[in-house]
């Protein structure tokens, strides 16, 4: 049985998105049945999308979403990895102002089988909650790349108590983690950051076809960063294999009062919570699984 996906994702900022988007496409029990983007550029965003549904030989629906967060300022207004197209097919015509219709659309369509997947931050999902309250029911679940649940297994991230998808429109995370799902799964950054790749790794061992273009904007990565995390492909592993990560049941709230915590996720273990947050992951189960879908 295939699993019914929906992602939404700012491709083009951090290149884990890329490595994510190749893998749900390589994996044959992955029926992706659409794409929106994100933050800054969100048309450049869907060129990008677009180059590696190419180049996986797919016909993937893709809709540039929100450029803008709710409130905040935008804190990444552009998509560098997308000057790295240059040498990959991709569309550049995509509809306009119709990603929130697009998701609700088609989560009605397949109402009670779709997973909805984030791995940006949370704009577009929060409008869609709002637009048409009855779609949080309708789907199967949401899974969601955010938050930090532990940060002293992190030391902070780059200094910050906070993670980027949640920081980048935290009125947005604030609706989406108050809303009810049938379940809703958190992988943060104090698991991601248990598995990563160094530049040299990535470039050998990214050499199956589909990989390439996903190598090319890696490329741009690396003339800031000297590897890889694989924050939003281990998210979506845990879709496939649930066993990657070990969950904890609670409750996930997104501080919007306390200015000296703003954008803080709190974690509130509870045996009858309405999210599951991910405490630990198991890093060589995840690389063999993130890598056979593309033996």
């Amino acid at each position: 049985m295939t699993i019914k996906l929906l992602l939404d994702t700012d491709i083009g900022s951090d290149v884990d998105d890329a490595v994510c988007l190749a893998y749900l496409l390589a994996k044959p029990d992955c029926e992706l049945l659409g794409i929106t983007t994100v933050s800054g550029e969100p048309g450049r965003r869907a060129m990008m999308a677009s180059a590696l549904c190419k180049a996986a030989g797919k016909d993937i629906p893709i809709y540039p979403g929100t450029a803008e967060p709710l409130l905040v300022e935008s804190r990444q207004p552009k998509a560098p990895q997308a000057d790295a197209l240059g040498r990959w097919p991709h569309a550049t015509d995509f509809p306009r102002g119709e990603a929130v219709e697009f998701l609700r659309q088609t989560i009605r369509r397949h109402a009670g089988e779709v997973i909805l997947l984030t791995i940006g931050p949370l704009t577009n999902i929060a409008l869609l909650f709002k637009a048409d309250p009855e779609i949080p029911a309708l789907l199967r679940g949401v899974v969601s790349m955010g938050g930090m649940f532990d940060p002293a297994r992190t030391r902070y991230w780059r200094g910050s108590k906070w993670e980027w998808n949640i920081y980048c429109d935290p009125h947005a995370a604030a609706i989406v983690y108050r809303t009810s799902v049938a379940f809703h799964r958190s992988i943060g950054l104090d698991v991601t950051t248990q598995v990563t790749m160094d530049a040299d790794e990535v470039r050998r061992r990214f050499q199956s076809p589909l990989l390439r273009p996903v190598l090319d904007f890696a490329e741009v990565w690396f003339q800031s960063a000297e590897k890889i995390t694989f924050h939003d492909p281990l998210a979506a592993a845990t879709i496939f294999d649930a066993n990657i990560c070990a969950f904890e049941r609670g409750e996930v709230c997104v501080e919007l009062h306390d200015p000296d915590a703003f954008a803080v996720t709190r974690w509130s273990p509870r045996t009858a919570g309405r999210h599951e947050v991910a405490m630990s992951v198991d890093a060589e189960r995840f690389f063999a699984e993130y890598f056979a879908a593309f033996a």
